[in-house]
């Protein structure tokens, strides 16, 4: 088994504290040698990671027997040492043939705006933040993997970057892959297909030290890909890569998942965001004002307030809310402290749109019950009689029916002119399976709570 990236970080630090001990310049060590890392133990090679060319150049001319003294009262093990400048990583690594060229995930990158310095902190995600700035310490070693969940809109993606852009800053030797699920199965697509000549998708993802990896609920009912990432993940793991996922739903609330990985998502740590309080929410409207170049002091604070409680479901409601306002700011006359009416009547439409929103219709039943079950409102309302879009439908009818009272008849023609005799089957069989099928009933459940 290979060393892994902790057993490395503990015998480089043995070494330097042999070191310290042998070399009488408390200066030099400090410049030169309490910044290097060990890059990488290569069969009797012992490559050491410098942070410039200086510091290359030094050790490497006058300190190379102490050096390798160490390395061998720790390791018991003759080893040759050699260096590797931080600024020359990348041509070096691929000289030494560990990190071949690749074609994969070309549009997936760490988006360096996203850091754990500029992320809200609150009640509602604290949990998860602890987590995630947890593993950057010691990926691979705790929390493995880390399944971050919420609804949409909530922060998931911002902090999957800040844990990779802070493994990066600490360790810029690792390998930190951040992908889609969407990319992740368009890239095994095109694999089996042969558009990726001469290279393994599965080889190339188990070079990887940190896997980042956004909305896995995306890999519901592909099976075959979903075995090739069981495959990975379970290299990763084993190897002591750390792996963090994101989803909309906790692991045992995924469908259409092998019980085998959702099994290994549950080995790890799963930690829900909530939804923002009103607090967290003026923090960051606060901070998002500031990024804008603007005085918060302009704003006022009741007004502040106002957008909070109004549109705090998720952040990126809120950030558009704000977006409204500084719009509507630049385009006013203006120009003094925006005070709290000032700021409602600069929402006003799309606060008007949202409590319209929240009036239960016949559609927003659809739409609900097709949230839950990955369906469109087309699917649903078409003829198709699948299992689980005819089940869908089935609940959509039922919903209607108790919800709102809709006519039969009406129910009927919403569903592409079906006669009442069918709309009324329908809700009967929904009534009776509810009496024992447990899993349908916490589905119903939890359609009703999202429409509330």
């Amino acid at each position: 088994m290979p060393i892994s990236l902790s057993q490395k970080e503990k015998i480089w630090e043995s070494v330097l504290s042999l070191l310290k001990e042998t070399i009488e310049d408390r200066h030099v060590f400090d410049s030169f040698f309490a910044t290097t890392k060990l890059y990488k133990i290569d069969g009797n090679k012992f490559i050491i990671l410098t942070t410039s060319k200086l510091s290359y150049t030094f050790l490497s001319s006058r300190y190379l027997s102490s050096i390798e003294n160490a390395v061998k009262n720790v390791t018991e093990t003759n080893y040759s040492i050699s260096f590797i400048n931080q600024d020359d990583i990348q041509s070096s690594i691929q000289t030494m043939g560990e990190e071949p060229k690749h074609n994969f995930f070309q549009s997936c990158s760490l988006n360096s705006k996203y850091t754990f310095d500029n992320f809200v902190v609150g009640n509602s995600n604290q949990e998860a933040v602890q987590a995630s700035l947890f593993i950057t310490t010691s990926p691979g070693e705790s929390f493995n993997p880390l399944f971050i969940y919420s609804k949409s809109g909530l922060g998931k993606t911002h902090l999957l970057h800040a844990i990779g852009n802070h493994i990066k800053e600490k360790r810029p030797f690792y390998r930190v892959l951040y992908i889609t699920t969407d990319a992740f199965i368009d890239e095994f697509v095109k694999y089996v297909r042969g558009n990726q000549q001469d290279e393994s998708l599965k080889d190339f993802l188990k070079t990887v030290d940190v896997l980042l990896v956004d909305d896995i609920q995306f890999l519901s009912e592909k099976n075959k890909t979903a075995e090739m990432f069981f495959n990975v993940f379970n290299f990763l793991i084993s190897n002591g890569k750390q792996v963090v996922l994101t989803s909309d739903k906790s692991p045992n609330e995924l469908k259409g998942l092998d019980d085998r990985l959702v099994s290994r998502f549950n080995m790890g740590l799963s930690v829900n965001i909530k939804n923002p309080d009103v607090d967290t929410c003026i923090e960051i409207l606060k901070r998002k004002i500031e990024a804008n170049s603007l005085n918060i002091n302009d704003f006022d604070y009741d007004g502040l307030v106002y957008l909070a409680e109004n549109f705090s479901r998720n952040v990126r409601e809120l950030e558009g809310a704000l977006n409204r306002l500084l719009f509507y700011k630049i385009n006013s006359k203006h120009t003094s402290k925006i005070d709290v009416d000032t700021i409602m009547e600069s929402v006003s439409g799309i606060k008007a749109i949202k409590d319209k929103s929240k009036t239960l219709t016949e559609e927003r039943i659809i739409e609900a019950v097709g949230d839950y079950y990955r369906l469109t409102e087309e699917q649903i309302k078409s003829k198709v009689r699948t299992s689980q879009i005819a089940l869908a439908r089935q609940i959509c009818m039922y919903l209607c029916r108790n919800l709102l009272n809709t006519p039969f008849v009406q129910i009927g023609k919403i569903f592409g002119g079906r006669d009442h005799s069918t709309v009324m089957t329908a809700v009967e069989k929904v009534e009776n399976l509810l009496k024992t099928d447990t899993q349908l009933s916490t589905a119903i459940s939890q359609i009703k709570k999202s429409l509330q």
